[in-house]
């Protein structure tokens, strides 16, 4: 099994692969430079499928099970804001208009990232390619207990210590010989490493079952 897990930064993308016992990372600029060695199986976190209203389980399931900490599920992606709109507070506007939930800067940021994502997953229908959510997977690796905050200095130490359990022994130098130039942060790695593991042996989704798809066909389902 070959499989890659990927996490967006400011400048592109951190990929980490784990193919057999080879554990290696690199940083592309696009999702089309990151997937152009093919793998069996690809773990991405950013929202894939969307509805019209913003409005998917998996997000609700998501929030669920990181409770108290629920923000770390960005929600309300809907294609429609990124292509009619480049102005936030336009579309916001529009959503209130449409009797919608506004979309948060945090979200809107990553708009770019998203439709990158969709637009490669409707041109490869056939390759599997997943939303992970990296909270949900250390979420498990933590035996189900909540986990600091990922930028405060014990949630950095104890995602750190879990992956290291999980079998990246080369992280530290991860987190500082090999992402300095590219701007990826320190979260960044440590949450590819984490989607990284759900796309090698996925332990569950949300919403469990057949994935519900949205109106392009792909799935609305997050694994961990």
């Amino acid at each position: 099994m070959r499989a890659v897990g990927l996490d967006g930064f400011s400048k592109g993308w951190v990929a980490v692969a784990i193919d057999g016992d080879q554990r290696t990372i690199s940083f592309h600029p696009d999702i089309a430079d990151a997937l152009a060695r093919r793998f069996d199986r690809t773990g991405i976190d950013i929202p894939i499928g969307m509805t019209d209203d913003g409005t998917r389980a998996c997000d609700l399931s998501a929030r669920a099970r990181l409770r108290p900490h629920t923000s770390r599920v960005f929600t309300g992606a809907r294609r429609w804001l990124w292509l009619e709109f480049s102005d936030p507070d336009k579309a916001n506007a529009e959503a209130e208009r449409r009797g919608q939930t506004k979309v948060s800067r945090q979200l809107w940021h990553i708009g770019k990232k998203i439709m990158e994502v969709d637009a490669f997953m409707r041109a490869h229908p056939a390759r599997d390619i997943r939303e992970v959510h990296p909270e949900l997977v250390f979420l498990r690796l933590n035996g189900g207990k909540p986990l600091a905050p990922k930028k405060s200095e014990e949630g950095d130490a104890l995602r750190r210590r879990l992956l290291k359990r999980a079998g990246f022994r080369e992280l530290d130098r991860w987190l500082t010989e090999a992402r300095i130039g590219c701007g990826a942060k320190r979260d960044d790695v440590l949450d590819a490493c984490a989607v990284a593991l759900a796309a090698h042996e996925p332990h569950g989704c949300v919403p469990n079952g057949r994935a519900p798809r949205d109106a392009h066909g792909l799935p609305m389902q997050i694994w961990y």
